[in-house]
């Protein structure tokens, strides 16, 4: 399973909702990521640029988007960016590749 970091606002229209009735947005996040097979690992409130920060686990990306999709076109979410994760483990393989490759390459000039 790939690990992705997802970032995100809620529009005026989801902050007014949450006013109003309170809700646990890792909960009600949950079941969607798992309609595609995926697992929330993290959900959390953030502070700054952005207002929630949530780690999920799926099996890659054509998996995660069409979560995301449908998060974002019900309008209480926007600036919505989604990142892979890599592990420790995960870089340090992406390493020793790019060591094997870089006799392989020849740069410009």
């Amino acid at each position: 399973m790939a690990t992705y970091i997802v970032t995100g606002n809620y529009t005026a229209q989801a902050i007014q909702g949450m006013m109003a009735n309170p809700s646990d947005r890792a909960a009600a996040v949950k079941p969607l990521v798992e309609a595609v097979g995926g697992k929330v690992i993290a959900y959390y409130a953030t502070t700054g640029e952005t207002d929630f920060l949530m780690i999920c686990e799926a099996a890659d990306g054509e998996d995660i988007v069409p979560a995301l999709m449908v998060a974002g076109a019900t309008g209480t979410v926007s600036n919505m960016k989604t990142v892979r994760g890599y592990s420790s483990e995960e870089f340090m393989e992406a390493q020793r590749k790019a060591g094997g490759l870089a006799a392989k390459f020849k740069p410009a000039g």
